[in-house]
């Protein structure tokens, strides 16, 4: 087989691979819903918003490699200024999650500003970027969101040292096991499985609101590990969530609430679809840094997630899809690899050196 017939067969087996990824995730939420009447809309709508980012990132990362992101980056930053709660209709109180989604937004516009510096030719314009980026940690402080002035700074900081990543895969299976690493810790403070002392801690900086919320999802989980309790139906059978004033129905935590409304089978998809991502991230055309720059903002995306509420808002999703879109598509114009001692195909007749 010649280098162009793989360079040709490898996206699409990629692609393949996300169709079956994402078609799965639906078809579990349909199933599960059938079996306990749920609500799987919120699934679908997810599931949907993620393809369509995707797909409008892959054309918009052909065409425009740096302005896509830069695009990308402005869109995220305007949305938080103009929207600071992301939800339409009047705000009484902010409810427990609606900071998630202002730190997801703001993390993912830091690491599309990220991407855009590594896909530009000049230095002045590389500077701009990441003084965008460094902006968007900023706005975030000023907005009183910690964890996305963290995640933003992480963001830069990871995009910064990727550009001396000898080998894109080692970075990005760092990356996936950081992601492992903060799931796990959530589902053992859910299960009480970590010392009293560590818990109190965390609950000062968590609430004692969302941990028993986490501990409630895990005590769905219990009555049917396989299924679970059905899409949508956590507010219904969360006596934490019914509690609440400002509850909207969900555990605060992804993985909790695959695991307690679609079983271990959704937890196992919802997975899968990281890992997807992550597998496309490597066998992305585009150079290294920007592979490596959008694996380590997913990854802060999937840390917010997993103890907040995140992925329940639209914006995230189509974010979400969006950066992974454009980090993988392959450009019109050759591009500049800057300072990345790896910046061929992944498709380019070998095999890829982990």
């Amino acid at each position: 087989m010649s280098g162009q017939d793989a360079d040709g067969e490898r996206p699409i087996a990629v692609d393949a691979a996300g169709v079956v990824v994402l078609g799965a995730c639906a078809g579990w939420s349909l199933i599960t819903a059938a079996v306990h009447g749920g609500r799987p809309e919120g699934v679908l709508l997810a599931v949907l918003a993620v393809a369509a980012g995707y797909a409008a990132g892959r054309i918009g990362g052909a065409l425009l490699p740096v302005g896509a992101p830069c695009a990308g980056a402005l869109a995220g930053i305007g949305l938080t200024v103009a929207v600071p709660h992301l939800a339409p209709g009047p705000q009484i109180a902010t409810p427990l999650g609606h900071a998630g989604a202002t730190a997801a937004v703001l993390t993912l516009s830091a690491g599309a500003a990220c991407c855009a510096a590594w896909a530009a030719r000049g230095p002045a314009v590389r500077f701009a970027l990441r003084l965008l980026a460094a902006g968007t940690a900023v706005l975030a402080a000023v907005l009183g969101s910690a964890t996305g002035c963290v995640a933003s700074v992480a963001v830069l900081l990871c995009s910064l040292a990727a550009g001396r990543t000898r080998h894109r895969g080692a970075g990005l299976a760092v990356l996936g096991t950081v992601a492992v690493l903060v799931t796990g810790l959530t589902w053992a403070i859910a299960a009480r499985a970590v010392p009293g002392g560590l818990v109190t801690a965390l609950e000062e900086r968590l609430t004692p609101h969302r941990v028993q919320l986490w501990q409630d999802a895990w005590h769905l989980l219990s009555d049917d590990a396989a299924l679970g309790i059905g899409p949508g139906r956590f507010g219904e059978l969360s006596t934490t969530s019914a509690q609440s004033l400002l509850s909207d129905g969900k555990p605060h935590s992804a993985p909790l609430q695959q695991a307690a409304e679609q079983g271990i089978v959704g937890v196992v998809l919802l997975a899968a679809a990281f890992g997807w991502v992550l597998y496309a991230l490597w066998r992305s055309p585009r150079p290294a840094p920007v592979a490596l720059t959008a694996g380590a903002t997913l990854t802060a995306l999937a840390a917010i997630a997993a103890i907040g509420n995140a992925l329940s808002f639209t914006a995230v999703s189509v974010g979400a899809g969006l950066l992974a879109g454009m980090a993988t598509a392959r450009p019109l114009v050759v591009e500049s690899s800057g300072t990345a001692p790896d910046t061929r195909s992944r498709g380019a007749g070998r095999t890829p050196a982990w």
